[in-house]
């Protein structure tokens, strides 16, 4: 009887080397080696070999996450943090059509958002902040479908917010902090069924929170409100109140005015309410004081009657990287 063993060992070693040199597509493979081009020596002595997923020999380049798809591997994630990138969005990164998390954040990456990221429909993570892109943000971004997460904070963007960003159904937590947006915040975005965290403080807008508020139903659940820093005019309307999983809601160096409605003491998670240095007036309604989540009431500058006073003491909130990630 003639034995089978050396030739299975040699069908196991064939497949073990079929899976260990399995390629990586070339589309992604060109798109990588053009960023490396552009990035810098920061980047590039990291990046060593040619192949971006690796090729057995040498591990994958840092910040490259590769998955196997079929025959070929291709690269899912690419995260390219603090390291002083200089010049402009990489183009080429919109080339890697199966990307699902983009990390850029703490560069000084400069220009546009171009609008070819458009093409990247499997994104879910997308973290610009920290740099000094500019512009107005490409309607294009409506087309990311797949969004949960979108940090473009800290940058010089300009121009509307674009209600294309309510095109976005699985966003969770959008942050448009510290740019320089200006005229009205889309209501449109108070259709998004999924969002947690809007943060639009530091910018140039205007407008109302009636008019934020208009469309029924609106951020059913919205838990983190921060329209801080900028120039909102008008009253807090009742109708806020609303929006019962709020927890954060800051208001804070607006141009605001009116009473408070007692209503906004009975949103029941309530536990950050910033209303300082706007033009408030009137009392603070006593159901504020009752509320057994409220931690942090802040009324300094406005025209509140005297003996009103504030709950605890006034601290900044900012959200972590860990925070983001939830």
């Amino acid at each position: 009887m003639v034995s089978l063993w050396p030739l299975t060992l040699i069908c196991i070693l064939a497949f073990s080397i079929s899976i260990t040199h399995c390629k990586t597509l070339k589309r992604d493979v060109k798109a990588l080696n053009e960023i490396k081009a552009s990035l810098g020596w920061r980047v590039v002595y990291a990046w060593i070999g040619d192949d971006p997923c690796g090729d057995g020999d040498l591990p994958a380049w840092s910040g490259v996450t590769c998955s196997t798809q079929g025959d070929y591997r291709v690269v899912t994630e690419l995260e390219v943090y603090a390291v002083s990138i200089v010049g402009p969005f990489p183009i080429a990164v919109t080339n890697l059509l199966d990307l699902t998390r983009l990390d850029l954040h703490n560069n000084k990456l400069t220009g546009p958002i171009p609008p070819q990221i458009g093409r990247l429909r499997r994104l879910r993570m997308l973290n610009l902040r920290w740099n000094k892109l500019q512009d107005v943000l490409p309607p294009e971004i409506g087309e990311l479908k797949r969004m949960t997460h979108l940090s473009l904070s800290f940058n010089n963007f300009k121009g509307e917010i674009p209600k294309e960003l309510a095109s976005l159904p699985e966003l969770r937590y959008l942050y448009l902090q510290e740019n320089r947006f200006t005229g009205r915040i889309p209501p449109e975005l108070g259709t998004l069924q999924n969002l947690r965290h809007l943060d639009v403080g530091n910018n140039h807008l205007v407008g109302t929170i009636r008019e934020l508020i208009r469309i029924e139903g609106c951020f059913p659940v919205l838990r983190n409100l921060y329209l801080n820093n900028n120039y909102l005019t008008g009253g807090v309307p009742a109708q806020l109140a609303n929006l019962t999983n709020l927890e954060i809601l800051y208001l804070s160096y607006n141009k605001m005015s009116g009473v408070i409605p007692a209503a906004l003491a009975h949103i029941p998670k309530l536990t950050y309410f910033y209303l300082d240095h706007n033009q408030f007036s009137g009392r603070i309604p006593d159901a504020f004081y009752k509320h057994p989540l409220l931690k942090e009431l802040y009324i300094e500058g406005n025209g509140f009657r005297p003996g009103v006073n504030p709950i605890c003491t006034h601290k900044v909130l900012e959200l972590s990287d860990t925070d983001f990630l939830v």
